[in-house]
């Protein structure tokens, strides 16, 4: 049969969010707030959303999704489709245009070479990229002339959009990056810290999991934007601060991520400050079954590796009556109210892609403890289980956050009615969600047996967010700790139907496919427990124009766009 071509929604018209109402600068500091601190501006090494969103306003995509989930472009000219020849008829290329004219924040010249070396930099085999999975099936990056770029695929791509769009693949400038390639990446600081880009900001100074200040790139393509001389982006604190700075004192014009209770979000609102603003996307609230064994007894280059198979979470019907205890619809309440809903699957949305999987919304403690009893795990004199000498007590960690620290009491508090002992431990959100090669405290490396967080994807596809779970994009000490496969899942299976769907054009078709992987990662194996679907809450302050809330790419997608309102 032939293979149709994936073009999920609509290839949006280049039309992008209103025009901001100054000229470049005249708008003085525009200040931005994420209680998550920064600690790296390449998101390439690292997958924490405030690296990733951060760095956004510095270096870009060749195309983004805007607040629909459409395609639009940015340093290109156009998304390449079938139908306008930047897609090959046989689907195993995709050829990019860079706008003419382009200019990195130094003067120099972007280049189809930048975009090759993007590429290159990221698939390195000795190096450890974050964003890997953006380029799966990629068998070569090409450089035609200088503004051409043609990405070759090893087989048929009907969803040839996974390099270079989206905030998790920006361009990086090779002249700045070249001599950090491979192993070498974790150590460049001054590149890392302070990338060379094309977006509407240039780094002034980064202070990691404190502050960064930044100033309009004179060389943005849009010589009336930004609005905004200067901006103030402060990390750390925690999401009350971070809410209150925007909608009670006024201090800040932008706070991200609001993961606090729906009462205390309105009566913030009262402050008359700033405006909360919602939207559902792909955001889901999880916990990581760790695959492998985070033991401190073993060796430190072994622990969390799959050398080491977990002594407890390796067995299914552990990971399945861990899932059971627990009652979605109250963390739903205590948590999120209407910007949250119970969800037992990973990929919730689009409707495409949503499994109908709905087993997990019933909490059964009874089940949970006969499943326990059937598989040989005994209650000691404690009341805590054990089996083979191995001890039912699991360390559980996630980052310092209010909502979060409820989710742990609730959940320790109901795998306690069926026998195990849980160890709770919250990490400072800075670190926890950096991707510091050396720090044992990242998620990424993962030195607990279940951890807590919520991620998403770029887009309304989910092929990338998918493969992030194949057998090769385990963390590992040979790839400094970098890769999306958190838990050390793989099943050759699941790697085989990562590579269908990346064949796969018909859409009914790849839904299916879609749906069963998130089935295997979910109701077949427990290696990942999703709790909550979580809309994404943030706020502006009532003197800030232009902002338009995006859950399909960096949340900063279009801040050169942002203004001053006048007689506000």
């Amino acid at each position: 049969m032939k293979i149709k071509t994936l073009l999920l929604g609509a290839i949006a018209s280049t039309a992008m969010a209103p025009v901001a109402m100054a000229e470049r600068g005249s708008d003085g500091n525009v200040s931005i707030i994420y209680w998550q601190a920064p600690s790296i501006l390449n998101p390439y090494l690292s997958s924490g959303t405030k690296d990733i969103e951060s760095a956004s306003l510095v270096i870009e995509p060749l195309g983004r999704y805007d607040q629909d989930g459409n395609l639009v472009a940015y340093l290109a000219e156009d998304i390449p489709t079938v139908e306008n020849g930047g897609v090959s008829s046989d689907l195993k290329s995709i050829t990019w245009k860079l706008k003419s004219g382009l200019v990195w924040s130094d003067g120099s010249p972007v280049t189809s070479a930048d975009v090759k070396f993007t590429a290159d930099y990221c698939m390195h085999p000795e190096g450890g990229c974050a964003q890997l999975a953006k380029f799966e099936g990629v068998e070569s990056v090409e450089a035609i002339d200088d503004l051409t770029i043609k990405v070759n695929f090893a087989e048929p791509k009907p969803n040839p959009y996974g390099p270079f769009m989206g905030g998790q693949s920006p361009i990086i400038q090779m002249a700045q990056f070249q001599n950090c390639m491979g192993s070498k990446a974790p150590e460049c600081t001054d590149q890392n810290f302070g990338p060379i880009g094309t977006g509407p900001f240039v780094v002034d100074e980064f202070k990691p999991n404190d502050v960064i200040t930044m100033s309009a790139n004179p060389n943005y393509r849009d010589p009336n934007k930004p609005a905004f001389a200067t901006l103030t982006f402060k990390g750390g604190g925690d999401a009350t601060a971070a809410g209150r700075a925007v909608m009670e004192t006024g201090e800040f014009d932008y706070a991200w991520n609001l993961q606090l209770a729906p009462e205390v979000i309105e009566q913030m609102k009262e402050g008359g400050k700033g405006t909360p603003i919602a939207a559902f996307g792909t955001l889901v609230e999880r916990i990581e079954m760790n695959m492998t064994d985070p033991s401190p007894s073993l060796p430190e280059g072994e622990r969390s590796t799959a050398k080491h198979p977990h002594p407890a979470l390796s067995e299914l019907a552990v990971r399945k009556a861990l899932s059971m205890a627990i009652d979605r619809d109250l963390l739903v309440e205590i948590g999120y109210g209407q910007a949250g809903r119970p969800t037992c699957n990973l990929v919730p949305a689009p409707a495409l892609y949503a499994s109908d999987n709905t087993e997990c919304l019933t909490q059964d403690i009874d089940g949970a403890n006969q499943m326990l009893d059937e598989a040989g795990w005994v209650k000691g004199a404690d009341g805590v289980r054990a089996k083979d000498g191995v001890r039912l007590s699991l360390v559980y960690q996630t980052s310092t956050n209010a909502v979060r620290q409820d989710f742990q009491a609730l959940i320790k508090e109901w795998w306690s009615q069926i026998g195990v002992e849980t160890e709770l431990r919250n990490i400072n959100a800075s670190v926890f969600f950096g991707g510091d090669p050396g720090s044992p405290d990242t998620f990424q490396r993962f030195y607990a047996d279940v951890e807590m967080y919520a991620n998403n994807f770029d887009g309304t596809d989910p092929e990338s967010y998918l493969a992030q779970h194949t057998c090769d994009k385990a963390p590992k000490p040979e790839s400094q700790w970098q890769g999306e496969n958190i838990n050390r899942y793989c099943d050759a299976e699941y790697d085989k139907l990562v590579a269908e769907l990346g064949r796969t054009g018909e859409l009914e078709k790849r839904g299916e496919i879609a749906r069963k992987l998130n089935d295997m990662l979910t109701k077949d194996s427990y290696v990942v427990v999703p709790l909550v679907d979580r809309g994404r809450v943030s706020a502006h302050s009532n003197t800030l124009g232009g902002v338009i809330l995006n859950t399909w790419d960096s949340e900063l997608w279009n801040v050169a766009d942002w203004y001053r309102k006048t007689g506000s």
